[in-house]
């Protein structure tokens, strides 16, 4: 899959080149996988991530926590219609785009101290390292 990937983007766009690599492409590839590029990097306090969220609003996005899991999803519809009175022409322009992907950030973390931003396209998430937890010692006697 790895290799597919790579061989897609390394040569110029033709239609034809498309249409064969379109035939052995393997059957349950996603195209929707480049949609969310992420960056994430380690910062003193936790982790910082950046995802690639170009055309959305922040309107659209919604970013939840549950069971240890950090989901970002965005939904985008958008409907267009014209009608010209001479002709009784109607034209409808209609597009619905969505995309979700999740990170594994811990049970430890909550949700209140996760922080995200939106601005220019990326979605900068914040997330702190959870505490490692201490187990307490105890002494064992010896019979």
């Amino acid at each position: 899959m790895k290799n597919y990937l790579q061989k897609r983007n390394s040569y110029p766009r033709d239609p034809f080149f498309d249409a064969f690599d379109d035939f052995f492409k393997p059957v349950f590839y996603d195209e929707s996988i480049d949609s969310m590029r992420t960056d994430i990097k380690e910062t003193d306090d936790g982790y910082q991530l950046d995802v690639e969220m170009p055309g959305f609003d922040k309107k659209d996005i919604k970013v939840s926590l549950e069971n240890g899991y950090l989901t970002v999803s965005a939904t985008k519809n958008s409907k267009e219609e014209e009608n010209k009175d001479k002709n009784e022409r109607y034209i409808r322009k209609e597009c619905s785009v969505s995309c979700q992907r999740s990170y594994y950030v811990g049970d430890e973390v909550e949700q209140g101290s996760i922080k995200a931003k939106y601005e220019n396209g990326m979605l900068c998430l914040t997330v702190p390292k959870s505490e490692p937890k201490k187990l307490p010692s105890h002494n064992i006697e010896i019979e």
